[in-house]
């Protein structure tokens, strides 16, 4: 009896030390997270990083796109205000001349007939350009949207506020090469932008930064 009475009163020796094991096991107050949490902090600030990448690039965009629209606007004040109804001024003899005209068709005036598809046109574009700034991390891209963005805007600026009214009005062209169509600085940037576009996108570098070979 008494013998039983030993074992019994015996404590569970393996199940004592699981239970220190597990106390051992727990993080004591005060100390660090898990090595896991440590990642997911590294993940963030990675993600910060780019995030921030996206926001520089952003602000690449609209400055071209600033720089482009301002330019375009200044230089049609000054052809209309001193070179409209004037004769053509020759800056290399025959092969380029500033010549004022109105188109109201597109760019380098094509398409006379449709100046209110242009101009809606042009809007989208724009649209476009502004919802594709939210995913654009490269550089390239940021300057060639920012082209195509301020001529644009450049060009619609003209369709809704000259004559002959709101949404129709024509473009102020004033760079006359020989043997070529009359435009302006709108139109310039919005060729060079399209240019860089389909050099990027034969290069395989996408908006968002990747690159990706066919």
């Amino acid at each position: 009896m008494a013998e039983a009475e030993r074992i019994i009163d015996t404590p569970d020796i393996p199940d004592a030390e699981g239970a220190e094991g597990a106390e051992a096991q727990q993080p004591a107050e005060g100390t660090a997270a898990p090595a896991a949490d440590a990642s997911d902090g590294e993940g963030t600030a990675a993600d910060g990083v780019g995030g921030g990448k996206g926001r520089r690039r952003i602000l690449v965009l609209f400055g071209v796109a600033v720089f482009a629209y301002l330019l375009d606007l200044i230089s049609k004040m000054i052809v209309v205000a001193k070179l409209e109804h004037q004769e053509p001024i020759e800056i290399f003899g025959d092969w380029l001349k500033f010549d004022a005209i109105r188109n109201a068709g597109a760019a380098f005036g094509f398409g006379e007939a449709f100046t209110i598809i242009f101009t809606f046109i042009a809007a989208a574009v724009i649209v476009v350009i502004a919802r594709l700034a939210r995913k654009l991390y490269s550089l390239p891209w940021a300057i060639a949207l920012g082209l195509l963005l301020g001529g644009a805007l450049g060009n619609l600026t003209d369709r809704i506020f000259r004559a002959p009214g709101v949404f129709e009005g024509a473009v102020v062209d004033f760079i006359a090469p020989a043997h070529f169509a009359v435009f302006n600085l709108a139109d310039s940037a919005i060729v060079c932008g399209g240019i860089l576009i389909v050099i990027l996108s034969f290069k395989g570098l996408d908006p968002d930064g990747t690159v990706h070979k066919d």
